[in-house]
């Protein structure tokens, strides 16, 4: 199956690209999750080659070779690039940070990250987490093409992103899960298969987070994330709420989550691709409705899957793959990221300078990576996380909102994988105590500089905005819209 599901986790940032299953669903199979073969090739390796990136290994698995596994501490160093430019103020004045956390309950897992201080110095700047999607992609991705505070070159120098997320706050950047980026571990024990494990690794590191950094411990603390991070984001959002309520540490001040161009409920979203394909021409009326019944079939193996995961997960996934490839099948080679867009061949965008840069040995040395490769996307994350995939994390979400923490829903125009049309009706459809209110709002114009940059619609804690003239990376495409999204909507103005 060409392109198949992985566009809608990849990164949200993403990375996919043609790909072929061992097999292929037919309709005759469809209640029969048992015939489901596994996968022999993982999908992830031709759609990360559809980034034009070319990771040495599937996964860091390495010989254990730190010491004190087990001690739940962060070792941390101030990061020295060299930066064309200068930032007002000077980045000597800057505080970078590069570090690794060794994880508790694993055999030997250390989590990389970057941590940015705000450009503003101000140390009352909330606290953003940014996680990339995949399953399985680095945040280093979202970071140097995206909202981190610099960019790379052609000539593989770094200069300053005027639009970076770190001009309003103070922005963490983490590789996870485990065996993802630089983050690595001594055992295959360790990489993680549902949200649960991701979101407790994720709630270890931000406690010994604000160990380190007592002076952001009372700071406005934001989950923020791309595609799959649909997942990840409101699954740590509630461990971190769980944490705070049942006082097992540092009480972190979160006050919002926000969700790009996710996957958070698979059945509704699946179904619908081909509304938004229809609605875009990427498909005819006869071909849209010859589809139908493998989307009831979608459907029917998505509702089995539910919260929990079962073997009807793997066949939901397959199912939605399926639909996936029929739409291309008719829209023919357009980049689903951005479908204004025409993917050359398998490349539909190319981020190979991340690469290039992260491999040169000055650039690991100011890191203190050591010997360990950086995987751009890990297809042994990625498989390990398919039961994952079409699990509804949509029903994490009202008991947030009911607490009074935000909820940003936003998504590019003209993004296919994971479509502002399926994020509105997901967002719609969710029951909680607000959503008449939230149906009867109307929606109104989001601007930048006087510009029409948006449609929001919101109530209370809830708010969705679809971002026009953006694909499935909006700080990429729309820098200045993205940017000035957060800052509104961290202010209570969006």
């Amino acid at each position: 199956m060409a392109n198949a599901l992985l566009p809608l986790l990849l990164l949200c940032i993403l990375l996919l690209g043609p790909a072929t299953f061992s097999a292929r669903i037919g309709n005759h199979q469809k209640a029969l999750p048992h015939l489901v073969p596994k996968f022999r090739v993982s999908p992830a390796k031709g759609l990360i080659r559809g980034l034009n990136l070319h990771p040495r290994q599937g996964v860091n698995i390495v010989a254990n070779d730190f010491a004190a596994a087990n001690d739940s501490r962060i070792v941390e160093k101030p990061l020295k690039l060299n930066i064309l430019g200068a930032p007002d103020p000077s980045v000597a004045d800057l505080g970078h940070h590069a570090g690794y956390f060794n994880l508790p309950h694993t055999v030997g897992a250390r989590m990389f990250y970057f941590f940015f201080e705000s450009r503003r110095k101000n140390n009352s700047d909330p606290v953003v987490i940014w996680l990339t999607g995949g399953p399985g992609c680095s945040s280093e991705l979202a970071l140097f093409y995206e909202n981190g505070p610099f960019h790379i070159t052609d000539g593989l120098s770094l200069v300053w992103n005027n639009f970076g997320w770190d001009k309003i706050s103070n922005i963490i950047f983490v590789d996870q899960p485990t065996g993802t980026g630089f983050s690595y571990s001594s055992s295959n024990d360790d990489i993680r298969h549902d949200e649960k494990g991701v979101s407790n690794d994720l709630y270890d590191f931000l406690q010994a987070f604000f160990r380190k950094h007592p002076e952001y411990a009372k700071n406005e603390f934001y989950i923020t994330g791309e595609s799959y991070a649909g997942h990840y984001v409101p699954a740590l959002a509630g461990r971190v709420n769980q944490g705070n309520k049942n006082k097992e540490g540092i009480l972190i001040n979160l006050k919002g989550f926000a969700i790009g161009n996710g996957l958070t409920n698979p059945l509704i979203q699946y179904k619908g691709l081909p509304d938004y394909a229809l609605e875009h021409k990427l498909i005819s009326q006869s071909y849209y409705n010859g589809m139908q019944e493998s989307v009831t079939e979608c459907e029917e193996a998505i509702e089995a899957c539910g919260t929990s995961g079962t073997d009807s997960c793997e066949t939901a996934y397959e199912l939605g793959n399926e639909i996936f490839d029929d739409i291309l099948s008719s829209a023919g080679n357009i980049n689903y990221y951005d479908i204004r867009k025409q993917c050359e061949g398998q490349l539909c965008y190319d981020f190979s300078n991340v690469e290039n840069f992260l491999n040169q040995d000055t650039v690991r040395e100011a890191l203190g990576v050591g010997h360990i490769e950086w995987v751009s996307c890990s297809s042994t994350v990625y498989d390990a996380m398919v039961d994952d995939w079409m699990r509804n994390i949509e029903v994490d979400v009202p008991a947030l909102l009911e607490d009074g923490i935000k909820l940003l829903v936003y998504a590019g125009e003209y993004d296919l994988v994971c479509n502002w049309l399926g994020n509105s009706r997901w967002v719609q459809a969710m029951e909680w105590s607000g959503q008449k209110a939230y149906l009867a709002a109307p929606n109104t114009s989001f601007t930048t500089n006087g510009v029409e940059a948006g449609v929001r619609k919101g109530y209370g804690p809830l708010t969705f905005l679809k971002v026009l003239n953006a694909g499935h990376m909006v700080p990429m495409d729309q820098p200045q819209a993205a940017l000035e999204m957060l800052e509104s909507w961290i202010k209570g103005k969006l």
